[in-house]
Order: structure tokens, then C-alpha cells, then sequence
């Protein structure tokens, strides 16, 4: 088996291995500075199986965290069933440019309530990212946020946009009738928590993307939804410019549950 899945990811791609050391990124001064750190740690989440077409479907961003053997997305991004009779894997890529490396990973913890899901992968660890103290944020404070919005077209390329923290409202997923309301959306009815609102254009597929401090690359929080008017399609051709990312408390719980903190 050990074999057969080896060969299955060389025939993904061809890799070209750099060695990346255990331990957190040292962030510069400056945001090109701080990107250049946060894109080392920034992964696409996808499925592979060699028989479907495509043999790649990219669902959404992630970013690595701990040890560097983990990574952090949103639970929405992740699958609910992976056909693991027709040999689907669950995998992330890393790295830059139109042959990624594929990691295989597993889901270890999902948190449906503050759409959280934490990963644990294959292989050498990854650069991490640092989490930061979401409590401590205010309105008006300048973030970007790292990922691929529109997923891995032309090959994994991070791109980050900059906006500010416009409000901190309760979440709220809407729904055209009460019929369609899930249990976790019933729940954040009765008990909504806050999350961040942020003045700055994200697409689809952006979900799961860092949001961080410009200045020293600190994660305060998650993209985790962008305000839809209409469809996916009238999203990506004429965004809404409001984007929503859960704090990184909710982070931080998540590690803590996993015995990682």
C-alpha cells in the first residue's frame, strides 16, 4: 500500500524536493516581507484520484500550523466522504508554480459550529505560521490575507489581498427559507459569535486562507465566507468587496482540543 500510494503521487506530479526546516517563520517589517514568509506556509486543499477527470478538484486554501505537520482550513473546504473505494486521497500542495508538491492528509478534528478543520499531513514538516490574539484586534486595523482564489487553473500560485478590519457583527448565514437552515446554522441562530468583517474583495476560492497583521504576519483569524448576492459565477465576475473570517481564538481552541498548544 505504502508503495502503491508513493507512486500514485509521483504520477501527480513531478517534484522538485526542497528541504524546509522545523519552525516558525521569522517575519520582516515590511507586507512584502511578511508575504514572502506567509506564502511558504500557505497550501491548497484538493482530492485526487487517478481515474476521475479531472484527476484534481481544488476545494479551497489552507495554511500550516504546530509542528509544521498540520494544516488549518475551513470545515466547509474539507469533504464530508472521500470515496476511498475508488482510491480518492485527501491531499494538500505546497509550494509555487505549475507543479506543486501534493501532500497527503487526514482530517483530525473538525469544528462544524466555527467552520474549522485540522489536517495532519504526510511528509517532512512545513514552514508554520504564527497564531496571534484576535481579542486584541480593532476596527480599522489594516490585515491581509493569502490563498487561491481561483483555485489552481494555471498552476499554485498565492495571491494576497490588503484591506481593514470594517466590524466585528455576529455571523450569519442566510437562507431563503428555514427549511434549508442546517443544524450548524441553527445553532449560530440561537448563539451567534462574532467574527470579523473585512473591507476587502476574496473570491470562492479563498476559503480557508490566513488572515494576518501586515506588519509582523501574526494569523488573527480564517476567510471563511465572501457576502453572495447571486451565484459562485456572479461572484467571481463581480465581487462584493465583503468578506467574513473567523477569529483565531477559535483556532487556538481547535489546537488545544488536538493537544497541539
Amino acid at each position: 500500500m505504502l508503495l502503491e500510494n508513493n507512486l500514485m503521487l509521483k504520477r501527480i506530479c513531478i517534484v522538485v524536493a526542497i528541504t524546509v526546516g522545523h519552525c516558525t517563520i521569522a517575519f520582516g517589517s515590511t507586507l512584502p516581507d511578511t508575504i514572502s514568509h506567509i506564502k511558504k506556509s500557505v497550501v491548497s486543499v484538493a482530492t485526487v484520484m487517478l481515474t476521475r477527470s479531472p484527476r484534481v478538484i481544488f476545494y479551497g486554501t489552507g495554511f500550516v500550523v504546530a509542528n509544521g505537520r498540520y494544516v488549518v482550513t475551513n470545515d466547509h473546504v474539507v469533504p464530508k466522504k472521500i470515496k476511498h473505494e475508488k482510491k480518492e486521497k485527501l491531499v494538500i500542495f505546497t509550494g509555487v508554480g505549475s507543479k506543486p508538491e501534493p501532500r497527503y492528509a487526514e482530517v483530525v478534528l473538525r469544528d462544524a459550529i466555527h467552520d474549522l478543520a485540522l489536517l495532519r499531513i504526510k511528509g517532512s514538516a512545513l514552514p508554520s505560521v504564527v497564531i496571534g490574539d484576535s481579542t486584541r484586534v480593532r476596527d480599522g486595523q489594516q490585515v491581509a490575507f493569502t490563498g487561491f482564489p481561483i483555485g489552481m487553473v494555471l498552476g499554485q500560485f498565492p495571491v494576497t489581498h490588503v484591506g481593514i478590519v470594517s466590524g466585528m457583527p455576529p455571523i450569519v448565514t442566510p437562507a431563503p427559507s428555514s427549511r434549508q437552515l442546517t443544524a450548524e446554522q441553527i445553532k449560530r441562530k440561537r448563539n451567534p459569535f462574532r467574527v470579523f468583517q473585512l473591507d476587502a474583495i476574496a473570491y470562492p476560492g479563498n476559503s480557508g486562507s490566513p488572515v494576518y497583521h501586515v506588519d509582523d504576519g501574526a494569523v488573527i483569524g480564517v476567510v471563511n465566507s465572501v457576502f453572495v448576492k447571486k451565484s459562485k459565477e456572479a461572484v467571481l465576475a463581480s465581487p462584493s468587496g465583503i468578506t467574513y473570517a473567523i477569529p483565531s481564538k477559535y483556532i487556538n481552541a481547535l489546537l488545544k482540543k488536538a493537544g497541539l498548544q
